[in-house]
């Protein structure tokens, strides 16, 4: 698990529209503690009640990608509002 995949039922789901910081293999310890922190916050995300999982398809590492919400506002959305992740696309770097 990390800030944009998680684990539900023996299936590995990728957030479709956010790219958090990598937990493995981090490019600096600023990237490593900012993993730290968006994992535990979609951890915390997940957990606060039930969520909507609307899958897209596989992506090319065998993951299901998914947007969730919760009545009705993406997690994803949520994440890049508290600065956890940023939207898909932005391939600024995290150190």
């Amino acid at each position: 698990m990390d800030g944009d995949t998680f684990w539900l039922d023996r299936v590995k789901y990728r957030i479709a529209d956010i790219d958090a910081p990598e937990v493995s293999n981090p490019q600096c310890r600023a990237e490593a503690e900012a993993a730290s922190r968006a994992t535990a916050r979609l951890l915390a995300l997940l957990n606060a009640g039930p969520s909507e999982l609307h899958t897209q398809g596989l992506d090319r590492y065998g993951r299901s990608l998914t947007t969730v919400s919760r009545n009705g506002r993406s997690l994803g959305a949520v994440l890049v509002q508290e600065g956890y992740a940023r939207q898909w696309g932005d391939r600024r770097g995290w150190c």
